[in-house]
């Protein structure tokens, strides 16, 4: 049982040393994610706009803008770990919108939640608005306490 103990222990400290993994896969992987999908946005800007038009948003010309250069300049934010927590919240509230308006028909009991990619997207950023981007980043480089 002690040798268990002590091979656990051991396991523990080397997986301790690749902390910085995890949210530098996490922030790489979301901030791609959101430069494509505000690139692509910028791309087919008509169809966005009519996309949103037929959802019955209020301004779906400036909302649609905004939304792909929102996603285009806080993925970039993201990917680099630069202002992430800061970068985040734009990032959140285009999720909640999106899950409010373009997901809500397909919400027919809360568990529901857990098949829209915005819904993880959502618990990413409130993630690295908490934790931050990880020791892997421009804001651990910039702000760190010394």
């Amino acid at each position: 049982m002690n040798e268990l103990i002590v091979k656990v222990s051991h396991c523990r400290t080397h997986l301790e040393k690749l902390n910085w993994l995890p949210p530098l896969l996490a922030r790489i992987t979301l901030g791609w994610v959101f430069v494509m999908s505000g690139w692509g946005k910028l791309q087919h800007m008509p169809k966005v706009i009519d996309f949103f038009t037929s959802l019955e948003l209020p301004a779906p010309d400036f909302l649609a803008h905004l939304v792909a250069f929102s996603e285009l300049f806080c993925g970039v934010l993201i990917f680099l770990g630069l202002l992430s927590r800061l970068a985040s919240i734009p990032l959140s509230i285009i999720m909640i919108v999106a899950i409010l308006t373009a997901k809500w028909p397909d919400l027919k009991e809360f568990s529901d939640l857990f098949k829209f990619s915005e819904f993880l997207y959502l618990l990413l950023f409130v993630w690295i608005v908490i934790e931050g981007p990880g020791k892997v980043s421009l804001d651990y480089i910039t702000f760190k306490k010394r």
